[in-house]
């Protein structure tokens, strides 16, 4: 019987070993899927600093802060409020309620940063972090991450929807 029992602690051990050697895997490979947007900043900063340079990396600093502020077609980005306005009768803005922890948004997710280039040029996904946009869950009545909602320029809600696994499938929902 000690023998038994033996076993049974070190299989329970082995399980738990492996599980948080998992899950500390895929928490750093959910980190290293949302540093893209950082690293490409500081590929665009020049390293010298001379005068020349030194205006050179200001007006690339100023151009980054407008292109962080304003929406671009074809695009999946993070949410600002700025960047819903710009919807129109001609171009789409859906908002993914995500969450990093969420198996079904990391797939999601992967699958739209996989196919970026098949965004169509009048559609731009923002990515809202489900777990620190309480407001914007309460205003457009999300109650689990996975969800899908497109709003006009105002903000107000189109469609709602969840659990479009793919990128094509998001895209055939868009009204």
């Amino acid at each position: 019987m000690n023998k038994n029992t033996g076993i049974i602690i070190g299989i329970i051990v082995l399980v738990v070993l492996v599980g948080g050697i998992y899950a500390s895997m895929s928490d750093k490979n959910d980190a290293m899927m949302e540093q893209p947007a950082m690293e490409e900043k500081d590929v665009m900063m020049p390293a010298d600093t001379t005068k020349t340079d030194g205006m050179m990396k200001k007006d690339e600093t100023s151009m980054m802060e407008k292109s962080d502020s304003m929406m671009q077609a074809g695009s999946y980005e993070t949410y600002s409020s700025e960047k819903v306005m710009l919807a129109s009768d001609t171009h789409d803005v859906v908002l993914f309620f995500r969450a990093v922890w969420c198996p079904t948004c990391i797939a999601a997710n992967r699958d739209i940063n996989a196919n970026l280039g098949k965004i169509p040029s009048s559609l731009t996904i923002l990515d809202v972090n489900y777990d620190n946009s309480r407001d914007l869950k309460k205003k457009y009545g999300v109650t689990y991450q996975h969800t899908f909602v497109q709003v006009d320029s105002d903000g107000n809600m189109i469609k709602k929807w969840s659990g479009s696994p793919t990128l094509s499938a998001l895209v055939a929902e868009v009204k």
